[in-house]
């Protein structure tokens, strides 16, 4: 059973959602923001009364914008009869408390509205692991707003003296023992994280004794990046049309052109203003994208936002330590695009990802995989050899591996020795090289 921030009710069929904005801001990038916060809510199956953006002079403390505003939005959302207000914004522990003190509804933030679709998503037991971290580390400091109700319930102080411990109310007694619990679980995750994260790496070890390259499939959400591992693997994921759909890792071995193998791996979606708590406790799952000889990020071409998106991305795979990564760019859902607009947009795509080989794509439609194919051959030329050997029958084995490790292209049988062309991994090459007759 995963952790639960704190209870809400049941069924939140009228949300007010609201994006505080600074007068620096340009108003259309602060809808976008609002807009892919209304898909969160959505997949959380939350009704929507009305979404807004207010600008205010400077943050302020309390409600990060002026109380006048703040009043303007307490009306609105009791006009509405709104059960709970959203902000796009993140919002202190104080904030959320101040916030709730006035509008007297549950008071939910961007951060919150993540975490609860990653619970909802978790499926294995690492991801079920990892979400609930980050949701703990989220609640800790809620805390204290939490378990007021106790010391109305039962009156107050206990009747000691002295401010001891006996003096406390219930709520606070219930506060210290929650914090606690909450500190000896989140230690006891980390330590089965870092198993998990052990037997990952040991994993790749072997992977990178056989030689076998690695590569990472990164993206915003919903780009489609699981269907792309399905069409070119058959790895058979979890593909549907709603945010994080994946929060595991599956990687799938397959067989280039060249003969080569190459391990896929399917990673989470990414998303603007990510919860730095959440990139952390998936450190484990995206240490995949640090380890990978290189990158294929998917990008949802027929997306207004598309060239924000890869940016998104790119930012978050620096956090991570990938950002200097080889990468190949997939614009996929390209058949969305209007046929009158399809080249210009995607030229202008292309010249904006400094570089990087991109290609257009239509996962849903199987057109565009022979391209990446061969993009990911390109990718992966300088581990690789092609030559002959001559071979004792004797030494069978190395014929065997020379099949398992690579692509062998011809074979031929002269006296006790067998004459074999193949494509190896130069490691592989390199310790035969004494067979090797180019």
């Amino acid at each position: 059973m995963s952790f639960e921030i704190r209870e809400k009710p049941e069924k939140l069929e009228r949300a007010l959602l609201v994006g505080i904005g600074l007068p620096g801001e340009l108003k259309r990038e602060r809808a976008a923001l609002l807009a892919e916060l209304v898909d969160l809510v959505e997949n959380l199956g939350i009704g929507i009364a009305e979404s807004r953006v207010e600008f205010t002079r400077e943050l302020q403390a309390k409600y990060l914008c002026g109380v006048g505003k703040a009043e303007e939005i307490r009306a609105l959302a009791e006009q509405l009869q709104a059960d709970c207000v959203i902000f796009d914004n993140l919002l202190s522990p104080s904030q959320q408390r101040e916030w709730e003190k006035l509008v007297e509804v549950p008071v939910m933030d961007r951060e919150e509205i993540i975490l609860d679709i990653f619970a909802q998503r978790a499926r294995t037991r690492e991801a079920v692991m990892q979400v609930d971290l980050a949701r703990m580390q989220y609640a800790l400091p809620r805390m204290a707003g939490m378990w007021k109700h106790l010391d109305r319930q039962r009156g107050g102080s206990g009747g000691g003296k002295g401010g001891g411990a006996a003096a406390r109310g219930e709520g606070e007694k219930q506060i210290e023992v929650d914090r606690r619990l909450a500190h000896e679980r989140i230690e006891a995750i980390r330590d089965e994280l870092e198993t998990v994260r052990r037997q990952r790496g040991t994993q790749r070890k072997e992977r990178t004794r056989q030689g076998i390259p690695a590569a990472a499939i990164v993206g915003y959400t919903n780009a489609g990046k699981s269907s792309l591992l399905n069409a070119l693997t058959g790895a058979g994921v979890l593909a549907q049309d709603i945010l994080f759909a994946t929060l595991d890792t599956t990687s799938r071995k397959i067989e280039l052109p060249d003969g080569q193998p190459l391990v896929l791996t399917d990673t989470v979606g990414f998303i603007r203003n990510l919860p730095h708590r959440l990139v952390e406790a998936f450190k484990s799952t995206l240490e995949e994208a640090v380890l990978a000889d290189f990158l294929i990020q998917v990008v949802d071409a027929s997306d207004e936002e598309a060239l924000r998106h890869y940016e998104t991305t790119c930012s978050v795979l620096a956090e991570l330590g990938a950002g200097e990564k080889p990468m190949v760019v997939v614009w996929n859902k390209v058949d969305l695009l209007p046929e009158e607009e399809r080249a210009e947009r995607l030229a202008r795509l292309s010249a904006a990802v400094q570089g990087a080989p991109s290609l257009p794509m239509s996962v849903l439609r199987e057109q565009g995989g022979e391209a990446l194919l061969a993009a990911c051959v390109e990718m992966l030329t300088h581990r690789v050899t092609t030559s002959r050997y001559r071979i004792p029958q004797a030494e069978s084995r190395i014929i065997a591996l020379m099949h398992r490790d690579g692509k062998v292209l011809s074979t031929e049988y002269e006296g006790n020795d067998v004459v074999v062309q193949a494509i190896l991994p130069k490691e592989f090459a390199a310790r035969i090289a004494k067979y090797c007759m180019d």
